[in-house]
């Protein structure tokens, strides 16, 4: 049903087309650089927090990590992930297959500055073998971006 709410957004905006079901399962930034045939670093992750005790999404590139220290001095409290038993149901799409589109009412999405070194990215597209293939100005505007924020670590500019 995830992938379904995601594909009928984007066919909705005339983008469906850049929504793949791929043979392959991409449920990790790796396996998905495989499946498409790109860098793990585009592969855009999307993590599920809870920020101010509400939903919430940071999408970064696959080879960044949460900085405990930048998430804190940035949003003023610790970070604390959503558990993946109840991702789906605070977010709309289960572990694995969780992107920013298609989300449920409520959900602030935040977009971290590690992806800024790139022009094309890839996110899930609601499914474990299913991506989205957007630019970043794509990105911002069909995730409904709450803003820009820097809260990664373990990635380098090229």
């Amino acid at each position: 049903m995830s992938f379904e709410k995601v594909k009928k957004y984007f066919d909705g905006v005339g983008l469906g087309q850049r929504v793949v079901e791929r043979e392959q399962i991409g449920a990790t930034v790796e396996q998905a650089a495989v499946s498409i045939g790109c860098e793990p670093a585009r592969i855009a992750k999307t993590m599920s927090v809870f920020l101010d005790e509400k939903a919430a999404l940071i999408v970064m590139a696959g080879d960044a990590k949460i900085d405990n220290a930048k998430y804190k001095a940035c949003l003023q409290q610790k970070a604390k992930m959503i558990p993946g038993e109840l991702v789906e149901t605070y977010i709309g799409h289960f572990p694995g297959a969780v992107c920013p589109f298609a989300v449920k009412v409520g959900v602030r999405v935040f977009l971290d500055v590690s992806l800024k070194r790139f022009d094309i990215i890839y996110t899930a597209g609601g499914s474990l073998n299913s991506t989205v293939k957007l630019s970043l100005e794509e990105l911002e505007t069909h995730s409904a971006s709450a803003g820009w924020i820097d809260v990664c670590k373990g990635w380098f500019v090229n």
